[in-house]
């Protein structure tokens, strides 16, 4: 059993002992004055803040309001005019203050002056910066010691989730206890006033609000990382060293500035016993991830409407190595599953059954031979030159081609995830590039030219796209010549897959491309591994999938080269095997297995049968036969005695 151990499913009780220690929305609020009489400005809170931890009446409401300062000032093009920005909090009368809005009464003014209301309003959850949140967290999880858990989860945790919810439209998870923590790394700055610098911008100070944005995000992100990682040892540490750490950090499930404001994108350093993602998470992150948690495989939690959108999934996530963690009860889904059949029924399992082989021969990720590196301060910062932009459409294009990529943060370079194994080769858990994108590399911190000036001398290409004149501190710095000289800059997407492509000649053989969706998913086209196919694993198991025409496996009859050496397999759905240095077989797994001959290695069957078969640590073969209830075929026996029976799955009869 599993248990969600979560301070938001604990909100009563943190409120009762800790009452000042909530979080905060800060909302700004621009109103135009008038030269002739007051004005009065109304700011409202949010109140559909929600998740599945509040169920439908529990939301993250708002409990309390107040307003904290109020500027005045003119604008021009680049922002407010500083000659003539004013604190005129002691001159504005407060008319109303209560949980769902505050209302100000503003003097009149100068002609063509502008007012800004910053207000905050008290939500109903734990304030991510509060200072006893990791031990309220702990003490949750110790209540628990006595239950025999195996395992504990948290799932999509950040700030509460909005969708519009971001800096850019003057809207900032905000508090006290934040605005200390800021004011500290940014050596004595008043965060309420960058709030507004941030948000709007002030004329000549640019680079300030450069600055600015880079610290709040920052801060966003590890904060978040520290909740996660106390959680996870917390968990260790009551439960025992093999409790299981799960599920998803992921909320929006594309890395966009939605996500920035949910967590800062702390997916790569949210820690978990194994990678999980949600939704449509693009492949390369969930590559990545299988490489950061040692991870053999991932998993993508996934609902649907229609049961034929699992059945495509469970083919594509496994030439994409990963399987699906099937989400079939998404309320809004039940009524229409139901009208399908239940997942259970069908060609799904049959699928989902042929899969599961690949468990029983290989505990190897997907090999991903580019990385691409994108530049994490510069895709979270709204008054940079590339806000929003990770690579997406680079990985997109890699993909396509056939070259999986992985998708990393810079900031893994900083925490010294990233490294340069003993090959000279750069590397991210098992997974060794031979080249690396950094994409953006603008407001870098030193670590991120040395790691490359290091890199520069090892195996691994590199290759440079955006220019790099700013620090962190947005302080001007010719980057570009901090970043070893054989790193080749190109701006342009197309050449740069293109430079890969020739790199890769004679080092990687492509994969079947991924295929561009048709329509768009949470607002984009998805770039996913199709439903026939062939992909390899860092260990060099070559797996081939069919299940495009018929969803519980299509023929396979194939003569694949793996090296020098030729494989022919008659199988279906599934059909995948690893070869020594030799050419000699080490491992194989087929669906409805028929026949597979490579060199002096050969089995040919009567009846088609589901079969993984892998030499064991002492060199002995060993094997799994699934759906078999007569005896082990001779041509089995003859290879070895030593076999595991699974059972097929019962097919339930569709009402």
């Amino acid at each position: 059993m599993t248990a969600d151990l979560d301070v938001r499913v604990a909100r009563h009780e943190f409120e009762q002992r800790y009452p000042n220690e909530l979080q905060e929305m800060l909302i700004l609020q621009e109103v135009e004055t008038s030269s002739d009489r007051p004005v009065e400005a109304i700011v409202q809170s949010r109140k559909d803040l929600t998740d599945h931890y509040t169920g439908s009446t529990v939301k993250y409401i708002p409990l309390s309001g107040q307003i904290h300062r109020i500027y005045s000032y003119q604008k021009t093009n680049d922002g407010i005019d500083p000659k003539t920005l004013r604190d005129i909090t002691a001159d504005c009368k407060i008319l109303h203050i209560s949980k769902d809005s505050v209302s100000v009464r503003i003097p009149a003014g100068k002609k063509n002056t502008k007012a800004c209301v910053l207000a905050s309003f008290t939500h109903f959850t734990p304030d991510v910066f509060a200072p006893h949140l990791l031990e309220f967290q702990r003490e949750i999880i110790r209540q628990y010691a006595d239950v025999p858990l195996v395992g504990v989860f948290k799932d999509e945790w950040g700030f509460p989730p909005s969708i519009d919810i971001h800096p850019q439209k003057g809207l900032f998870w905000y508090s006290k206890y934040r605005a200390d923590a800021y004011s500290e790394r940014t050596k004595g700055r008043d965060m309420l006033y960058d709030c507004l610098l941030m948000y709007l911008g002030i004329k000549g100070r640019t680079r300030e609000r450069q600055m600015a944005a880079n610290h709040f995000m920052e801060m966003s992100w590890q904060r978040n990382r520290d909740i996660e990682d106390d959680y996870y040892h917390a968990i260790k540490e009551t439960f025992g060293p093999d409790a299981a750490v799960t599920t998803h950090p992921t909320w929006y499930p594309y890395p966009d500035y939605r996500e920035h404001a949910k967590n800062g994108l702390d997916w790569w350093v949210a820690t978990r016993d194994w990678a999980q993602t949600d939704e449509i998470t693009p492949f390369a992150v969930r590559t990545a991830l299988s490489k950061k948690w040692g991870s053999p495989i991932w998993y993508n939690m996934y609902y649907a409407t229609e049961r034929a959108h699992y059945e495509r999934s469970v083919w594509s996530c496994a030439l994409g190595g990963g399987r699906i963690n099937y989400h079939p009860l998404y309320p809004s889904n039940l009524k229409t599953i139901a009208k399908t059949g239940t997942l259970f029924h069908g060609d799904l399992m049959t699928a989902e059954s042929k899969v599961r082989l690949l468990n029983y021969i290989s505990h190897s990720p997907l090999d991903c031979p580019v990385a691409v590196i994108f530049g994490h301060a510069c895709t979270m910062n709204w008054a940079g030159p590339t806000f929003d932009d990770l690579g997406m459409e680079v990985v997109g294009q890699l993909w396509s081609e056939g070259i999986p990529a992985d998708l990393i943060p810079s900031s893994e370079i900083e925490a010294g995830n990233l490294k340069t194994d003993d090959d000279g080769l750069i590397c991210y858990g098992k997974q060794r590039y031979k080249a690396v994108v950094l994409y953006h590399p603008e407001f870098e911190k030193p670590s991120t030219a040395q790691f490359f000036q290091k890199a520069a001398q090892g195996r691994t290409s590199l290759l440079c796209k955006g220019d790099w004149t700013c620090d962190f501190d947005a302080k001007p710095l010719d980057g570009n010549h901090l970043l070893p000289a054989s790193m080749k800059t190109i701006n342009d997407n197309g050449r740069i897959v293109k430079e890969i492509k020739e790199i890769l000649v004679g080092q990687f053989e492509p994969n079947t491309p991924a295929i561009k969706s048709d329509e768009q998913f949470f607002g984009y086209y998805l770039v996913d591994p199709p439903t026939t196919g062939y992909c390899r694993l860092i260990d060099g198991t070559l797996i081939q999938v069919a299940g495009t025409k018929n969803r519980s496996g299509d023929a396979i009859q194939s003569k694949m080269n793996i090296g020098k050496h030729t494989v022919a397999f008659d199988a279906i759905g599934l059909a995948a095997i690893k070869l020594d240095a030799a050419g000699q077989v080490e491992a194989l797994a087929a669906g409805g297995l028929k026949s597979i001959e490579t060199g002096d290695f050969k089995i040919s069957l009567d009846k088609r049968t589901d079969i993984a078969l892998r030499k064991n640590a002492q060199g002995f073969w060993e094997g799994v036969i699934q759906g078999c209830d007569t005896d082990i075929p001779q041509p089995l026996l003859n290879i070895t005695d030593k076999w595991t029976r699974l059972k097929a799955p019962v097919m339930i009869e569709e009402k």
